[in-house]
Formats: C-alpha cells, structure tokens, sequence
C-alpha cells in the first residue's frame, strides 16, 4: 500500500489507498474478459454482445473516477507545476492546499448535480439501450465517486496542514 512518501511533506492517508487500487484492479480485469468475451463470440460467429459496449463503456468510466480518487489521495493530480515550482515553500504549501479545496469543491459540485441527473433518469424510467435495464444503475457511480473524490482531497487539505 502506497502513501505519500516523506519528501512530499504530506501525512499518511487514514483511509488505505488500497481501496481504490483493488478497485481498478478488479474493473481493469472485468473489462479485459468482457472484451475477450466479446472478440471471441466475433471471430467464431461473426456476431458480437450488444450490451459489452455497455458495460465496458461505463467500466472505463468508474475506473477513471477511481483513478481520480487514488491520484487526488496521493497528490498526483493534475496541476501546473511552474507555479508550483517557483516560490518559497510556504507559497507552494498553500497553492498545494488551495488546489485541494478547488478540487473539492469541483467535485462536491458535479456529486450534486449528477444526484439530480439520477433522480431524472430513476423518475422518467430511462432504460439503457442495448440491454433494457435502468440508465440510473449506471448513473448512481458518478455521484458516489465524485464524493468520495471530495472527501480524498479534503483529506489531503487537512493532511497537508498537519505537517
């Protein structure tokens, strides 16, 4: 289980890393069967599974989230370094904590809109369109993850000034 390591100046995480590793271990290895699955029903029959699109479109869309979520956790998210770079440390301490209130509450924001989105798709019954089921079995993850998102990097605010 990786943390963040000493020389990044930020605590250890309480909750494991762990998680959201196996996590995507486990969906990375549902979307390689599904798709060998599916390349293997084509080359014998010239036919494919409708709904293996589906599935492995919204695979690659959790993996992504969880992806997020591990890289927020351990602080290797997405940002400029230059100006990360340049300044005293002080200043980088701060950028470093405002970048992780920004993420945050981008995060918190989009988890609230999408419940919206889920609430429209469960009270209009949209179905998904190859296998019929509910579009909100499908839509739920996204504000799920974008909370547990949130919460990874306001952990990381709090574990960056705690140093």
């Amino acid at each position: 289980m990786e943390t963040s390591s000493p020389e990044d100046g930020v605590a250890p995480v309480k909750v494991p890393l762990a998680l959201e590793d196996w996590c995507a271990v486990l969906l990375m290895a549902a979307l390689v069967l599904i798709t060998f699955a599916n390349v293997v029903v084509r080359y014998f029959s010239n036919q494919s599974f409708a709904w293996t699109e589906e599935i492995s479109v919204f695979l690659m869309i959790v993996m992504t989230l969880v992806g997020g979520c591990a890289a927020v956790a351990r602080d290797r998210h997405i940002k400029i370094e230059y100006l990360l770079e340049v300044g005293s440390d002080v200043r980088r301490l701060r950028l470093r904590r405002f970048g992780a209130l920004c993420t945050s509450g981008f995060f918190l924001l989009l988890g609230g809109l999408s419940v919206r989105m889920v609430w429209d798709e469960f009270r209009y019954g949209e179905t998904t369109p190859a296998i019929g089921l509910p579009s909100w079995w499908f839509s739920i993850w996204l504000p799920l993850l974008s909370l547990a998102i949130a919460g990874r990097a306001l952990g990381l605010y709090r574990r960056l000034g705690a140093r």
